[in-house]
């Protein structure tokens, strides 16, 4: 059986690209290059495959439309990477806004279709990547903002962001009140519950470049919002440490390797780049020690899932060539058989 491509397939190409710029942060050139051009080859792989599944989702979903926005944030993050290019981010940055306002539009009318307890009782981390998203555009509306010409961008880098924000706050309702009514702490969270870290800290990534360039009178509520959204985000990783422990002494069997496990890797890489973007703002060296950490972590985790998912791609294709190889044995068995008897 085929495996299929899911949404938010891009999930690899975001962790990868958010690592390239932590990599950059840190002073690590040759490994932000290697990462960053990795994670473009990934990129137009993705795109390639996608363009041909796109007819097999279920674009009524609200699951499918908002895990696509995977695509939308994979774009803001290799935008952020190749901002040295002007043509390439102008490009990119149209692709991404594109796919944004069509995901956007779609996802607000399939949830819109649904009731608030079926929208509960379907909720989980991955609807956050719409504040992803979100945020991403933010990003690239804060870089475009920068050149001379383009300082109109400012504005809707502004409102971008506050509208992230209130996306994520929406969802995050929406996921707790389903772990309430469910009493998901049993269980413990799955890996995609990580988003609920990872959109803050790149709201807060986002805050960031804003703030660079914000009006006197604007600076300062950026900051101060820019500082609750770090914060929060910080406050975020002890729970969700726990919930993963717990998960996995209750069952071993979660550590088996999905394509879910990238969107752990991309929340502890992007606090690792959001930490370092606050460690610049509020001059704090304790937090660029905070951010090497994380980025280790995030490198380390980037590697078992890499690792581990293409041992289990390679397994998975062998067994493929099994399979047909005793079905091709088993369709040429009665040939000579019949040969055997008619020579009787």
């Amino acid at each position: 059986m085929r495996r299929r491509l899911e949404p938010d397939a891009f999930a690899v190409v975001m962790a990868t690209g958010i690592l390239s710029i932590a990599a950059a942060d840190h002073g690590y050139r040759w490994l932000s290059a290697f990462l960053g051009a990795l994670a473009t080859a990934v990129m137009v792989l993705l795109a390639v495959i996608a363009a041909g599944a796109i007819t097999r989702w279920d674009l009524r979903d609200p699951d499918v439309t908002l895990r696509l926005f995977t695509f939308v944030a994979a774009c803001a993050v290799l935008d952020a990477r190749l901002v040295a290019h002007p043509v390439l981010v102008r490009a990119l940055g149209v692709v991404a806004l594109s796919a944004w306002l069509a995901l956007t539009v779609l996802s607000c009318r399939n949830m819109a279709s649904r009731g608030l307890a079926a929208l509960r009782g379907r909720a989980h981390g991955a609807w956050e990547l719409a504040s992803v998203g979100t945020s991403g555009l933010a990003i690239l509306a804060a870089q475009v903002a920068r050149h001379p010409g383009d300082r109109g961008w400012a504005a809707a880098a502004t409102a971008l962001w506050l509208l992230a924000i209130a996306i994520y706050t929406g969802m995050a309702w929406l996921i707790l009140w389903r772990a309430v009514h469910e009493r998901k702490d049993r269980d413990g969270f799955a890996p995609d519950d990580w988003i609920l870290m990872g959109a803050l800290a790149i709201a807060t990534l986002a805050g960031h470049d804003i703030y660079v360039g914000a009006a006197d009178w604007l600076a300062g509520p950026v900051r101060a919002v820019t500082i609750v959204t770090w914060v929060v985000a910080s406050a975020w990783i002890p729970p969700l440490i726990y919930f993963v422990l717990h998960r996995i002494n209750r069952s071993p069997a979660v550590l088996h390797v999905t394509g879910a496990w990238w969107a752990l890797v991309f929340p502890l890489g992007m606090y690792s780049a959001a930490t370092a973007a606050m460690a610049a703002e509020l001059t704090a060296p304790a937090l660029a020690t905070v951010s090497l950490i994380f980025f280790w972590n995030a490198l380390t985790a980037w590697a078992i899932v890499a690792v581990a998912g293409l041992l289990r791609a390679r397994a998975l294709s062998a067994a493929a060539l099994r399979r047909r190889g005793g079905a091709s044995a088993r369709s040429a068995w009665p040939i000579p058989t019949s040969r055997a008897r008619r020579g009787r």
